[in-house]
């Protein structure tokens, strides 16, 4: 059904950082073509301009299906801040 009459409870957004100085940032890749060559300039980016002090990468299996849990249980484990996700073509 396209209209998505379904009703679903209300959530509450996630913080917000205030910054990224001293965080642990999470880079999920989601497998398309391009997607590690964007996301290791992001990775530079973000450790030289924005002094985040550990970047943890991660790539799903296909980017047709959502992350497995396991994918997902290893950026909360290593403790990530901030989780990016990111896309090329």
């Amino acid at each position: 059904d396209p209209r998505a009459e379904a009703l679903t409870e209300p959530r509450q957004a996630a913080p917000r950082l205030t910054g990224l100085a001293g965080k642990t940032v999470g880079l999920l890749d989601i497998s398309k073509p391009g997607g590690n060559f964007f996301l290791d300039h992001l990775a530079l980016l973000l450790t030289e301009r924005y002094g985040v002090a550990g970047i943890v990468r991660e790539t799903k299996p296909t980017f047709t299906k959502p992350a497995p849990d396991v994918v997902i249980e290893r950026l909360v484990s290593a403790g990530c801040d901030a989780v990016i996700e990111a896309l090329a073509d």
